[in-house]
């Protein structure tokens, strides 16, 4: 993974990108890109939405570029709009329900899963798929206002105050949050993995 972005070169990419210079968005979108790309699929379990929503997220960065506050890390103002854009795709989907062609191919996901795993049993190999499945499964469970500030600390390694700018909340309420995220998840596990 990439390492972490500078606040200083987002401020610089930003300035460039309003005072005229769209390449400076070509800039932002690869320090950040992957990032959001693995927030998303962390928060909507797809690869493809996700890939759409980070292209809709930097379109959203381009359009509303003169709102940015320069006094606000542009990394939380990022992960702003890209919560407000997936939150805004998940109830969309909830409205319009689809059914995946891949369940219709016997579960396969994408052709990672169709790679042989070096170095481990294949009883290794199977026990760790159902480990990962389960954590998907227990993380697609949480409700919204749990999962996302769980994502955002854990995998997006962003600040309990940073997360409150992102939720519109308070510090206090993302480490409420994230505890009860944990609760849950470990409380779930237990049950998915007792099951198999």
């Amino acid at each position: 993974m990439n390492t972490p972005p500078t606040e200083a070169e987002d401020r610089q990419d930003l300035a460039r990108l309003c005072a005229g210079q769209d390449s400076a968005l070509a800039a932002l979108m690869q320090r950040h890109g992957e990032r959001l790309f693995h927030y998303f699929i962390r928060l909507l379990q797809d690869e493809a939405e996700a890939a759409d929503l980070t292209q809709e997220t930097f379109a959203r960065v381009y359009l509303h570029r003169a709102r940015y506050q320069p006094r606000h890390k542009f990394s939380t103002w990022l992960y702003t709009i890209a919560t407000n854009l997936a939150r805004d795709r998940q109830r969309w989907l909830a409205r319009h329900p689809q059914i995946s062609i891949h369940a219709c191919r016997g579960g396969e996901r994408d052709w990672a899963d169709r790679l042989p795993a070096f170095g481990n049993t294949p009883a290794e190999h199977v026990e760790a798929q159902e480990r990962a499945d389960a954590v998907r499964r227990a993380l697609a469970e949480l409700p919204e206002d749990l999962r996302v500030p769980l994502v955002l600390v854990e995998y997006e390694e962003q600040s309990h105050a940073e997360i409150a700018a992102v939720m519109d909340c308070s510090a206090k309420a993302v480490e409420m949050r994230i505890y009860r995220a944990r609760q849950f998840l470990r409380d779930r596990l237990v049950f998915l993995l007792a099951e198999k």
